[in-house]
């Protein structure tokens, strides 16, 4: 097996337990495993999994916070032809009813943390015929441990295909009840490759595991460290205690949201120094405000920052923006690159279209941004509709965000197409404004929303949060707009709260802050 070319998501882990079995592959919580125990464990688990008439086509499901067993589940599912269905942990007890119950899942892995939830809704659980728990630690008495040695390892059925489901991942359901999107192991192995291009690892690297595996940004990231054969050390929360931990066992790549260099660079000297030994930070998922941007570069200038942007639907990331866009924008050429997603991956077509007409806009022109890509999800789970209404007849994803393509084809995503403010029929792209609001040196965070006005249809809402001990007016923070934007752009009015409100993945719920305005009337507040 050459190492560019695996087939299905577990071939890496069997090609580096065949030739570095005794490397170190994974780390957690004090246990390491090498690579022939941790294929070991996915073969067992499969076994079990088969015992129990897991087949091609089932799906099972996850439920924990980060945890080796969910990385374990996703293979050994994966290898039988069935899907993990992994369920955002942080979901209240009727949000979890609905994501197993829609997967159809027929065995759960519960962590002990989250057995009280479980309990609550068991009986309305009606598909699931086996639930096990599983413990942080691995210890005496894990019912999950116990199930793995009591197996038989298993290899993969000849009847398995590169295009069968292997992962369920739910939408972060911004838009109401979210949606399961089924990614196949062809679409998984395309992101790894194409995603991989441009970045590596080095010899004695390891790669730190930090986001929530529940997200595809976790999910699909522990698949690089895997795919190149480098020890990954696996963080149960994403919290700064667990981090530097990570960092002090030698962990040096990484991909992590943005919020999480803020909370960094207000940590002081001794944490900065500390997160200086990363080699690569890779962030997204949210928005990285600008002089957030400039300081962590400033304080880690060694260090390769690579933006990425992406959507569930194409298995992660299907834009970056390299280390070297970062180095000549800081230094002044071509600053507003620092502002784009950076190109398209490998094996990406790109469009913008007008989501009016469906035709093409000139390029540099804002539109829809379309994808199409062989990492494209098969469809949303049992949702047929939902899929045709945004996969093309001939394949193009329409992602529901509004940007533009430059001439060097750098991708400059806007807003959300259900996102942006339409006031007297001029289009405001709520990112540019947000852009200046936060750099207000009292600005901490920002959103922005359209909010209801007789004459102008909508107008511009600022809603921020300051600083700890810093001040500043509705006024200022309009002037301050003022500056540097065209007037009809500026907000009419500021809201200052103490926290905006987020999504388990740290995505703003504008839903939430347009609602109270637009209660009764015709916009949508989604």
């Amino acid at each position: 097996m050459s190492l560019a070319d695996p087939t299905f998501v577990d071939d890496r882990l069997a090609h580096w337990a065949a030739e570095t079995p005794d490397g170190e592959a994974v780390t957690y919580l004090g246990r390491t495993f090498t690579w022939s125990e941790w294929d070991d464990r996915v073969r067992r688990l499969a076994g079990a999994l088969q015992a129990h008439g897991v087949g091609r086509g089932d799906v099972v499901a996850f439920l924990d916070k980060n945890h080796p067993a969910c990385v374990e589940l996703s293979l050994a599912a994966a290898s039988l032809g069935a899907a993990n269905a992994i369920v955002n942990w942080r979901s209240a007890g009727d949000e979890v009813d609905y994501a197993v119950n829609d997967s159809g899942a027929r065995v759960l892995l519960v962590g002990s943390e989250l057995m009280p939830v479980i309990d609550k809704i068991r009986d309305r659980l009606t598909k699931v015929e086996k639930i096990v728990e599983v413990t942080p630690d691995g210890a005496e008495g894990d019912a999950y441990e116990a199930w793995l040695a009591a197996s038989s390892p298993v290899s993969r059925p000849d009847d398995v295909s590169p295009d069968d489901t292997c992962l369920v991942m739910y939408s972060s359901g911004t838009t109401g009840r979210p949606k399961g999107i089924m990614l196949t192991h062809a679409n998984m192995v395309a992101h790894t490759l194409n995603a991989h291009d441009g970045w590596g690892f080095d010899e004695g690297d390891k790669n730190m595991v930090s986001m929530p595996l529940f997200h595809v940004g976790g999910s699909s990231y522990v698949l690089f460290g895997i795919h190149d054969g480098v020890p990954s050390v696996m963080t149960r929360d994403p919290d700064g205690a667990s981090l530097a931990g990570a960092i002090m066992a030698g962990a040096n790549r990484t991909f992590l949201v943005p919020a999480v260099l803020a909370q960094v660079l207000q940590s002081g000297p001794e944490a900065i120094g500390l997160f200086g030994r990363l080699k690569t930070y890779c962030y997204g998922a949210a928005p990285m405000p600008l002089p957030l941007l400039r300081a962590a570069m400033e304080a880690w200038p060694d260090t390769d920052f690579i933006q990425v942007y992406g959507l569930t639907e194409v298995g992660g990331v299907i834009t970056h923006l390299m280390p070297e866009d970062h180095r000549e924008a800081a230094a002044g050429d071509r600053p507003e690159r620092l502002v784009s997603a950076g190109r398209a991956i490998p094996g990406c077509e790109t469009r913008v279209v007008d989501p009016a007409t469906l035709e093409d806009v000139p390029p540099g022109e804002h539109g829809e941004l379309w994808f199409r890509t062989p990492q494209l999800m098969k469809g949303f789970l049992g949702k047929p509709e939902a899929t045709a209404e945004v996969i093309t007849g001939d394949g193009w994803f329409r992602t529901g965000d509004m940007g533009r393509i430059d001439a060097d084809g750098y991708v400059y995503v806007q807003d959300r197409l259900k996102d942006m403010i339409i006031s007297g029929g001029e289009n405001i792209y709520s990112p540019e404004v947000e852009r200046v609001l936060a750099e207000h040196p009292a600005v901490m965070e920002v959103a922005v929303i359209g909010v209801p006005d007789d004459t102008w249809g909508e107008v511009v809402k600022a809603v921020v949060s300051l600083h700890e001990g810093a001040s500043a007016t509705e006024d200022e923070i309009i002037a301050h707009c003022r500056e540097h934007l065209a007037k009809f752009k500026c907000p009419r009015s500021v809201d200052v709260i103490e926290a905006l409100p987020r999504n388990p993945t740290g995505k703003i719920l504008k839903r939430e802050l347009r609602r109270p305005y637009w209660e009764g009337r015709d916009r949508q507040t989604v």
